[in-house]
């Protein structure tokens, strides 16, 4: 078994880019609009549905955040400007930066429109200076499209896109092989993808709140309290992540799910779906690919998983159209009405490429009928 790093090192030695634009959707917007520069500006349609595709940074200084409710962003932010999302524009401008990544290397993996892993171990550019290549390629997308870019530098995925955060906006954070755990030790476990508020609370028990005290709790612990997850949460404490950058990886699915602080019966489970189901839509933006199923996912308070699946004739259109599917899978649940149930969630599946302009009408639909 790998313990350290160092040791996971000796096998794998790569070079990854995290890419990620700064506040992408509101920054085109400003950009296209003069009379929007340094305003709070909040990508999203009006609405009690509704949640935010992306806020400017003179927005977050109010605590307005993407995936937020529509409705919380105004009361945090009464004076924000509400521009509803143009994901045409936003597709065409991500076209421009993927371009510039290939430039550079053919082993690119888009995680969304606005953000990007690049192995660039074996690129002759820039004398094959990693750190370079990254300043190279956001100097390279500002001159192109006007917009600027973060970007972390690591020897895996998992550090390069908690690197690429260290100097938001418009910077760069590069973590050498001989600094990742002394990188990782001091930060929350929160900032480890997959451990969420629950999972927090669950290692707060076990006296755990930083990456260094997790590193603390041996294997078998870990593995005892949370099954497979406890492998994965030693690796990463360690700084191991074996996952490729993988260039012909398109979206399957796309989903959102949350863990009550108390269960629930399924008569009390309508408003966490309609907001699962708002961040769910929030996400699909972000790709081109079109989804042909509605997934419901619900856990019961003894751990137990359903789910439940439609395939509607018309791929779904819009966020409302999600929505009433979402709400209707809940009826197919045949539990005893007592059943208390601990996690919903709502997904997207079966991706395809879109047709030429076949769903381009009901994909791009008005903003009122969203």
């Amino acid at each position: 078994m790998l313990a350290t790093f160092q040791d996971w090192a000796v096998n794998f030695q790569r070079k990854i880019i995290h890419v990620d634009m700064d506040a992408f959707y509101a920054s085109v917007e400003q950009r296209d609009d003069p009379a929007l520069r340094g305003q709070p500006v909040v990508v999203a349609w009006r609405g009690a549905r509704s949640v935010v595709c992306a806020a400017s940074y003179e927005a977050r200084q109010y605590g307005v955040r993407s995936a937020m409710p529509a409705l919380r962003a105004e009361r945090l932010c009464p004076q924000a400007i509400f521009v509803p999302p143009d994901f045409s524009r936003y597709k065409a401008v991500s076209q421009q930066i993927r371009a510039i990544f290939r430039q550079y290397t053919p082993l690119v993996e888009p995680l969304s429109l606005d953000e990007a892993y690049l192995d660039v171990s074996h690129s002759p550019c820039c004398g094959g200076i990693a750190t370079e290549m990254a300043r190279s390629i956001r100097e390279q997308i500002f001159a192109t499209t006007g917009l600027t870019a973060s970007a972390g530098i690591a020897p895996n995925k998992f550090i390069a896109k908690i690197a690429s955060d260290w100097r938001k906006p418009n910077g760069q954070f590069v973590v050498p092989p001989g600094r990742v755990e002394a990188f990782l030790t001091d930060l929350p476990v929160a900032r480890i993808p997959g451990v969420g508020k629950v999972m927090q609370a669950r290692l707060q028990r076990l006296q755990v709140s930083t990456v260094g005290e997790l590193r603390g709790l041996p294997l078998a612990q870990l593995e005892a309290e949370f099954g497979s997850w406890g492998r994965r949460l030693h690796e990463r404490a360690r700084g191991i992540d074996e996952r490729a950058v993988e260039p012909f990886s398109p979206v399957q699915s796309i989903s959102s799910e949350d863990t009550f602080a108390e269960d629930l019966r399924l008569d009390q489970l309508e408003p966490p779906i309609i907001e699962q189901a708002a961040r769910t839509w929030a996400a699909r933006g972000k790709t081109e690919r079109v989804p042909h199923t509605v997934v419901l996912k619900l856990k019961t308070a003894d751990f137990r998983i359903l789910t439940r699946s439609f395939s509607p004739e018309t791929p779904p259109a819009s966020q409302a159209v999600l929505t009433e599917i979402a709400l209707a899978l809940r009826e197919r649940v045949n539990l005893p009405a007592d059943t208390r149930y601990r996690l919903v969630g709502v997904g997207l599946s079966g991706f395809q490429d879109p047709a030429p302009m076949a769903l381009q009408g009901e994909l791009f639909a008005s903003p009122g009928e969203r």
